[in-house]
Order: structure tokens, then C-alpha cells, then sequence
């Protein structure tokens, strides 16, 4: 991901520079350079959960022919509803009142105009976090980091929180990336990733997804699911965990992932 990690320049250096060219084109781009330079003629599996199942879907609709296997955790589509579910209509409401109720409060507790913010609230986080004030980008990325990872897990670690929460170069980034692509609808046209699914029927698929997962709706790995069984993908396979939520940590995931990679390097052998 440009502008995170090991990324120069990381956004909580130089926030500017670290959008330069940061839309998932580009990544898709990055990910067959990475290919090339290390000549493999082809990935046997490109593995993605979450934002990743969106980049690696992105990536095998491009470069169809380089690629044998998918394997996903957490489907986004990156479609209208599942932005506005997560980000702007409440809809994590239902299972995560307080979180939600925290995520708003933030903005209408800084808001000079909660009337109007309040009917965009992933701009008005970006409007926090691209702030000359470096405390307020820091405050706004917590709140909005600490936001999702409540709604995460099953059972939420205070360790993790306190790991991301407390460090600048995973936090800033972290809330950066993620709101810039909300706002872009992951730099997809809508319903992208569904209308180009036949270009890779050929690929075997596995998907694992928890069935608690509050980030990432089930839906989207019932449509994707379905879409791909629609245009004749002989191998796709997709389990809801159950006692699970949206963190790749969650034991009930691991273990399915950990299942469906054996499964499909079997199926990649035969």
C-alpha cells in the first residue's frame, strides 16, 4: 500500500506526497511490477482480506492470465452501500451502538457546523485529517481508527488498540488510506468488481468470511460468491464462520483460511 508501512514517503511524514498516484490502479500496477521483478511467470495464489480482497479482485480482473488462485477473507466490493453502511447511514448502529455513537461524536464535538457534517462524515474526517494542525490529524485519525477496530473483532484485544493507537506511522496512514479511498469509491467504477467477474472464471476461488463480520457485510461474499457461480467458475467455495468477526486473527478464520489454502494446493497439484 503506498503511503503505509515501509512506503516512502508514509503519509505520517509527508501527507501531500503520500497521495501522489495512491488509487487502486496504480497498486494493481505495483503488484505485477513486483511479479515481473521477481520473475514469476505466474502467482499460484493472491491472497487479500478486506480492502485486500478488493485490490486482489482488482488485480486478477486486470492480469487474468497471471494469476492460478484467489483466496479471500472479509469481501469488500467497495458498492455505495457497503461505504454508507460502514461510514455514513449508521448502519453498524444495529450490533455497535456506542462505537457508532463515538465515531460521530467526535466529529460533531470539533464541528462548527454539525448540521451540514453530519450528512458527510467520512469528508469531514478528511477535512480533520488533512489539517495543517498535526493534534488534530492525530485526534481525528484515533477516532476514526479506534472506530473500526471496536467493530473488528469478536473480542476486542486493548493491546492492538493501544499498538495502532499509539503510533503515529501505523495510525496516521492507517486512517489517511482508508478515508481517501472511501471518498473515491476505491477508484472503481461502481459495481466494477462484479461486472468484470467473468475474466476470471477460470481462477479457483475460495472465500472465508465471518458471519459476525461487522465491518465487511456477508452479503458481499454471498454476491461474489454467486456472481462467479453465475459465469461458470468451476472451483469457487465459499464458508461463513461462524464465532467470527472481520480481524484475519479471529481463531474461527484462521482456521478456515488455513483449510481453504490446503484445499486449493491440492487443487493447484491435480
Amino acid at each position: 500500500q503506498r503511503g503505509s508501512g515501509k512506503s516512502i514517503p508514509n503519509a505520517s511524514d509527508d501527507l501531500e506526497k503520500s497521495l501522489v498516484g495512491n488509487t487502486t490502479p496504480k497498486l494493481v500496477e505495483d503488484i505485477d511490477k513486483l511479479r515481473r521483478h521477481l520473475k514469476i511467470e505466474k502467482w499460484g495464489l493472491v491472497l487479500g482480506g478486506s480492502w485486500g480482497s478488493t485490490l486482489a479482485l482488482a488485480y486478477a480482473e486486470t492480469y487474468p492470465n497471471d494469476l492460478d488462485a484467489l483466496l479471500l477473507r472479509g469481501v469488500f466490493l467497495f458498492g455505495p452501500d457497503e461505504i454508507d453502511y460502514l461510514f455514513s447511514n449508521g448502519g453498524t448502529f444495529g450490533q455497535n451502538p456506542q462505537a457508532w455513537e463515538t465515531y460521530c461524536r467526535y466529529i460533531q464535538d470539533t464541528s462548527k457546523d454539525w448540521e451540514r457534517e453530519q450528512k458527510n462524515l467520512l469528508g469531514a474526517y478528511w477535512d480533520r485529517l488533512t489539517s495543517k494542525d498535526c493534534s488534530v490529524r492525530e485526534a481525528a485519525a484515533a477516532a476514526f481508527v479506534g472506530y473500526e477496530l471496536s467493530i473488528s473483532k469478536t473480542y476486542i484485544d486493548p493491546s492492538i488498540v493501544e499498538k495502532y493507537l499509539g503510533t503515529p506511522s501505523i495510525l496516521i496512514p492507517f486512517a489517511v488510506m482508508e478515508v481517501h479511498y472511501m471518498l473515491n469509491h476505491g477508484f472503481l467504477r461502481r459495481g466494477q468488481l462484479l461486472d468484470c467477474i467473468a475474466t476470471i472464471k477460470h481462477v479457483k476461488v475460495a472465500i472465508c468470511h465471518g458471519r459476525g463480520d461487522y465491518v465487511c457485510q456477508p452479503q458481499s461474499a454471498w454476491r461474489l460468491h454467486q456472481a462467479l457461480k453465475k459465469v461458470g467458475c468451476e472451483y469457487v467455495e465459499l464458508e461463513f464462520v461462524s464465532g467470527a468477526g472481520h480481524s484475519d486473527s479471529e481463531p474461527g478464520l484462521v482456521d478456515a483460511m488455513v483449510r481453504a489454502s490446503d484445499k486449493l494446493a491440492i487443487e493447484l497439484k491435480a
